[in-house]
């Protein structure tokens, strides 16, 4: 299980919280556990107040989790990690006064004698973890930390003994290595991550790379684990729309170059996928980290063979890294549970009368409330219209870069048919039928409908709803406008524009290649000079009617990548705009007070949506009791976090 940051290091009772969160992902059968990164010093924090270990006391703290996963049968290492110029604060340091592009803060650059203490306070940090019990520690090198910035020339312009030469620059992760290795022997384990792919200008060569593992290896690491990225690069590493393991051929070309084993990591989400890397030789180990946010058994079921009831890393970063980049306490779209084992194992020890409960509606929440309650004993019919179980979920797995959906759909189904939920498709539901199947509770979960567009031209052929476009794939011509630039307009733009993501060697290269990634490695960082065009299948206008930027409200790591990887298919996007009328020749808009036609083929309307909640005011009105969950609750933006939560929350409620 990979390192990962969670905010529980920073919560009330955290420590407690952390020791059930890892506790029950080595009772689920991880072999080796990394912990969130752990600051060294102060000045190491990655903001105010975030987790350090530099004093006994606070070690005695993490005793409680390191107790929790050993009497699950785990091990576990600590990552350190010392943010350097990324640190969110005003105590930051850095090899050199060198401001990062995310963090308003500019770093001090650290004296010689400077670099020799954070060098101790990484080598106490490492005996404070031993002390607390920790198998071993993993040194944060690469990510554009610290470490990593003390090894490139974009980072580092130093001209004393840790400047300069490579051989310089790597001094600073060999004399922690070294450090720690003499301090605490020859049993404890060592992990290095060591940044492949930079990913930035400037980066690291092939030639520095494989040299530095080499030096690592003699220093005493036992593991060398696999970086990839600096957090100021703007190639996408972890999100949906990166194929999966689409950088383990970065850690096969050091396969051999080093003894020691080499960890893969990112975007590695199924066993399958797992056990292909391995058996293609492109590592000795796999890293996995969000995917045990979304299953904390994962191992179990996998060595069961039972990998379709794995709870699969769908990638969104809604609730772990969107979460962590607000300050707020991680979790996981499909997997509410995560980081709150505690608050709902609370609400499990409650005693409850089991009911008969009727579910209207096989979306998220939906899906999410009947599972849950039929694994807490109710007796559960979910009934839907609809020919198949999913509800916006259908829509979502057709557009580029979001298949995974269809792996969420497939563990509801999974665990509807384990559970016994009875599932009524293909059904027209009114207050009648609710009365006929004599439920003790009603739970209407009907999601949204599309807001449809009030101008004059709105009912023409040309003009086409977001979700008959993409569930009767209607066909549209070269010119498209799109009105709305939501996450459904953005969504809209990736499904006329894009294939399917493919995860095979072919489909990984393209992804690299459009993202301009150099897999040959003649240029430090891994950056192609020229990224590769294509031709779009068509021209796309994006519009908004507010000012701004067009999808603010995306999600914060994500968003950026919608927004480059549109503008690299030449979509124009116009913001600050009134919509005047569409006729056969396109849409009028006015914008700064001037009218103008934009010529279009068709236009998609992707407005927002209502809530479909007409159920509910039947309910209502016949007396029935009911609860109202996800879209059909509140439809302002689709949120399928909300709507998963909701159920999830209402079910152990109910």
């Amino acid at each position: 299980m990979g390192s990962m940051h969670t905010g529980l290091e920073e919560e009330k009772g955290g420590y407690d919280k952390m020791a059930v969160f890892y506790g029950e992902r080595a009772k689920g059968g991880v072999g080796l556990i990394v912990t969130g990164g752990v600051s060294p010093s102060i000045s190491g924090w990655v903001s105010p107040f975030s987790i350090k270990l530099t004093s006994n006391r606070e070690a005695r703290k993490h005793k409680r989790i390191t107790d929790k996963v050993h009497e699950n049968g785990g091990k576990i290492c600590m990552q350190i990690l010392h943010s350097g110029r990324y640190g969110y604060h005003p105590f930051c340091v850095a090899p050199s006064k060198i401001k990062s592009p995310i963090s308003k803060f500019t770093p001090r650059a650290l004296s010689t004698s400077g670099v020799r203490r954070t060098v101790k306070s990484f080598v106490k940090c490492a005996r404070l973890a031993h002390k607390a019990g920790y198998d071993g520690v993993e040194v944060m090198g690469s990510e554009g930390y610290l470490i990593n910035e003390f090894l490139v020339t974009k980072t580092n312009k130093r001209t004393d003994e840790y400047g300069g030469s490579y051989e310089n620059r790597m001094k600073f992760p060999l004399e922690i290595i070294r450090g720690i290795r003499k301090e605490l022997g020859e049993e404890f384990i060592i992990i290095y991550r060591l940044s492949m792919l930079d990913l930035v200008d400037e980066g690291s060569t092939w030639t520095e790379i494989v040299t530095l593992a080499k030096e690592v290896q003699k220093a005493g690491a036992n593991i060398i684990n696999t970086g990839i990225g600096w957090h100021e690069a703007r190639v996408p590493t972890i999100a949906t729309s990166v194929p999966r393991g689409a950088f383990s051929w970065v850690t096969q070309r050091l396969m051999g170059e080093v003894s020691i084993p080499l960890i893969t990591t990112n975007r590695i989400n199924t066993p399958e996928k797992a056990n292909s890397i391995l058996e293609k030789g492109h590592a000795d180990m796999i890293s996995m980290a969000r995917p045990f946010l979304a299953d904390a058994h994962f191992m179990n079921k996998a060595k069961d063979n039972l990998s379709e009831e794995i709870n699969t890393c769908i990638g969104c970063n809604q609730a772990c890294l969107d979460h962590i980049f607000k300050q707020k306490t991680a979790s996981c779209l499909v997997n509410p549970r995560a980081c709150r084992e505690i608050e709902f194992d609370t609400l499990k020890s409650v005693n409850r009368t089991t009911k008969k409960i009727v579910v209207v509606g096989a979306g998220p929440a939906g899906l999410a409330f009947s599972v849950e309650a039929a694994k807490l004993g109710h007796q559960v019919t979910l009934v839907d219209r609809s020919s198949e179980i999913g509800g916006q979920f259908n829509l979502a797995k057709k557009v580029a870069g979001k298949e995974e959906f269809h792996e969420t759909l497939r563990y509801f189904q999974v665990m509807l048919d384990k559970y016994n939920v009875e599932v009524l498709l293909n059904t027209n539901v009114n207050v009648d039928l609710i009365k006929s199947l004599s439920p003790d509770e009603v739970v209407v979960s009907t999601g949204v409908i599309p807001r449809k567009l009030s101008i004059e031209g709105a009912s023409l052929p040309s003009v086409i709803s977001y979700y008959d476009l993409i569930t009767k794939n209607i066909p549209v011509g070269k010119k498209v406008v799109i009105i709305g630039a939501g996450g459904i307009g953005f969504d809209v733009a990736e499904f006329l524009l894009h294939e399917p993501m493919d995860d095979s060697e072919e489909g990984i290269n393209q992804f690299l290649a459009d993202w301009g990634v150099d897999t040959q490695y003649k240029h430090g960082g891994a950056l192609l000079e020229k990224t590769e065009k294509h031709a779009p299948k068509c021209e796309i206008t994006l519009l908004q009617r507010k000012p701004g930027k067009l999808g603010a409200n995306l999600g914060k790591t994500t968003g950026w990548i919608h927004r480059a990887g549109l503008k690299k298919s030449g979509v124009t996007m116009l913001a600050g705009l009134t919509y005047e009328k569409i006729t056969e020749e396109g849409l009028w808009i006015n914008q700064k007070g001037e009218s103008k036609l934009i010529a279009c083929d068709n236009i998609i309307i992707c407005a927002g949506q209502l809530p479909a909640n007409k159920l509910k005011e039947e309910l209502d009105n016949s007396g029935i009791s009911n609860h109202i969950i996800g879209g059909a609750r509140k439809a302002a933006e689709l949120d399928a976090k909300a709507a998963i939560e909701e159920g999830t929350f209402l079910a152990y409620s109910i």
